[in-house]
């Protein structure tokens, strides 16, 4: 059987060095030693190195963050190092930060591009409010929700890339649409035209300091893919013959950003503030348009993307059957990124993965197992794992690509998670509404008994509910209903998490129909709660195992212990020791008692045997 082959972009893990033109290699070497750091590229990757605590440049101290990545590329001539992570700060930071003070001081002067373009984004907006209003004073808001989503839905796409960005943002906000709007938002596309090869190419020169045709040999005259912020070509190296993927960024991309990032913040302000106001919600539009904007200029700026690459790699290149594409620091800028090229097809080419005599089942939990060891362990995650960013390799491997959209939750917002996972299998809907409390979901002052009721009516029992109702979309959807109707509002970790979970349990079913992201879940958070000696973690365990009063939930422990076992990482003798450590505790004495009990029963039974 012939097997056609499928190219996307992204390698094989080949580490030689490109090289650049002669002019830069002399501004390479060029470099020196500054205070007692190297600054020499290393193979051509980004390199992060340790930093020192302080740093003296021409008498001055500056503070250094843990780490930084070296790209001579972003130098400028104005010191030997690039810093991408801030101290504290879990991803990569842009060079240019989104701040909506200095955008305004410098877009409110120029009334000829905001006015026309406020008109530009007004006007359909304007329209669909409009017929929102007037649903709302006719009684007609609910049966009408649905049409008025689609139309909202193709609005928002003839608008733009920003705004298109910020749609799909807003399709996972369930506090602040109903579900209806969510549901028709989440199929929002990158729907834009390609832009011309001259364009490109010119950027890439700009960016590089060289002619396109003395670095790169085009593979084919289109590009490979085109997205809202770049498009993508196939070349190869002319230096040592091999292939790469070349981002390439629009055309004035930063500015036609923060040029709608401004009307979008002027309108929360005149509004949109107001109104929410109004209807008694307690939401701050402008707060949510800096979130957002934060978000987008983190994607715009491809040395971010670079960094996030190599720290994903050095995260989870270790996890069975995944890969990272390498980056080509001396190639990449913050309009231009180089990465190896990778040879495969999608997850859902199901015809590919077939003929490449692939286990679509293996590939999926795969996807599944690093998801949620990058979110529950590490907390640095991929938020938007959807089929065009990862690939099926033709030796069985799965390969993350795009790294624009990264997310950190940090150990306490992440067990916080976990810990209403428990809370929900447990029914125990007062601790979860404490919960989103303590996780600042919920005022410390908001009346929490009617949401412990809507909660109770809206899931599902986890433990006895059917496969169709473990769908996480499922739950999701009837927690966002209590979201939207009470006073929620969603921390920007807690959006990302519920995004990538549910774009990923979305590929999961296309790739293998009878899959879901709870059941899949499950051992995993068995085997952490089991072996985790956090404090947060040895609660949920507490909580699954044993009833309010401390007796022992057998059926419960032995389900645990059973569904952790199917895990690689799960250790029993770390589960021993933590059992043996709460025995001995003052917590234990009803343990104890109740083991009593049972080898008191368990010696009965024998002697009337």
């Amino acid at each position: 059987k012939s097997k056609k082959r499928k190219k996307a972009w992204g390698g094989t893990g080949a580490r030689s060095t490109p090289t650049i033109s002669q002019k830069r290699l002399q501004k390479e070497a060029s470099k020196v030693t500054s205070g007692g750091i190297s600054a020499a590229p290393i193979n051509g990757d980004m390199q992060m190195k340790a930093a020192p605590v302080e740093y003296s440049r021409d008498g001055t101290e500056i503070v250094l963050p843990d780490s930084f990545w070296y790209n001579g590329n972003l130098e400028g001539g104005s010191g030997d190092f690039v810093t991408r992570w801030q101290r504290g700060v879990k991803v990569a930071e842009p060079l240019r930060k989104y701040d909506p003070a200095v955008a305004e001081k410098v877009l409110f002067r120029q009334p000829n591009r905001w006015v026309i373009r406020n008109v530009q984004i007004a006007l359909p907006l304007g329209a669909w409010a409009a017929g929102v209003v007037f649903d709302v004073v006719t009684g007609n808001e609910k049966r009408n929700r649905k049409s008025r989503a689609k139309q909202l839905l193709q609005t928002i796409s003839d608008l733009g890339p920003a705004i298109i960005k910020a749609g799909q943002a807003l399709s996972s906000r369930s506090d602040l649409l109903p579900r209806e709007y969510l549901d028709e938002l989440q199929n929002l596309q990158d729907n834009v035209p390609v832009f011309p090869n001259e364009k490109a190419f010119a950027t890439v020169e700009e960016e590089l300091g060289d002619e396109f045709g003395e670095m790169f040999e085009l593979i084919g005259t289109d590009p490979v893919a085109a997205a809202s912020i770049g498009q993508v070509y196939k070349a190869r190296l002319l230096s040592n013959g091999e292939l790469v993927a070349i981002k390439i960024q629009r055309p004035k991309c930063e500015e036609i950003i923060a040029l709608d990032l401004y009307i979008l913040r002027w309108w929360s302000n005149a509004l949109w503030n107001r109104v929410a106001g109004l209807l008694n919600r307690d939401i701050d539009f402008s707060s949510i348009i800096d979130d957002f904007g934060e978000l987008i200029y983190r994607e715009i700026d491809y040395v971010a993307e670079a960094a996030n690459a190599q720290r994903f790699n050095e995260l989870y290149s270790g996890v069975t059957d995944v890969f990272v594409p390498k980056v080509y620091s001396e190639l990449t800028t913050s309009k231009v990124l180089t990465m190896e090229w990778v040879d495969g097809f999608r997850l859902t080419d199901i015809e590919m993965l077939e003929a490449y005599n692939l286990d679509r089942k293996k590939l999926v939990d795969t996807l599944v197992q690093c998801s949620l060891r990058q979110i529950l362990d590490n907390g640095f995650f991929h938020a938007d794992p959807h089929g065009g960013n990862l690939l099926a390799c033709e030796d069985g491997r799965l390969c993350y690509l795009d790294f624009g959209m990264m997310s950190y939750a940090a150990a306490k917002q992440r067990n916080g998670f976990l810990l209403a996972v428990v809370h929900i299998v447990n029914r125990d809907w007062g601790e979860l509404a404490r919960l989103y409390v303590k996780l600042g979901f919920i005022p410390e002052d908001q009346d929490l008994r009617p949401i412990e009721i809507a909660l109770e009516d809206a899931l599902p029992d986890v433990l006895t509910a059917s496969v169709d109702e473990l769908n996480f979309k499922n739950v999701v959807s009837k927690l966002g209903d209590v979201f939207y109707k009470y006073p929620f509002s969603l921390p920007p970790f807690y959006i990302a998490i519920i995004r990538c979970l549910g774009v990923l349990e979305g590929l999961a079913i296309q790739v293998d129909p009878s899959s879901r992201i709870i059941s899949k879940a499950y051992p995993f958070i068995a085997s952490r709660v089991l072996t985790d000696p956090q404090d947060e973690l040895q609660e949920a365990f507490r909580r699954l195992a044993f009833t309010s009063d401390g007796h022992i939930r057998w059926s419960r422990l032995e389900s645990l212990l059973e569904e952790a076992s199917e895990t690689e990482d799960y250790d029993v003798s770390l589960a021993l020791d933590l059992l043996s450590d709460y025995l001995i505790s003052d917590d234990g004495e009803q343990l104890l008692n109740d083991l009593a009990d049972q080898l008191v029963e368990g010696a009965d039974s024998l002697g009337s045997e």
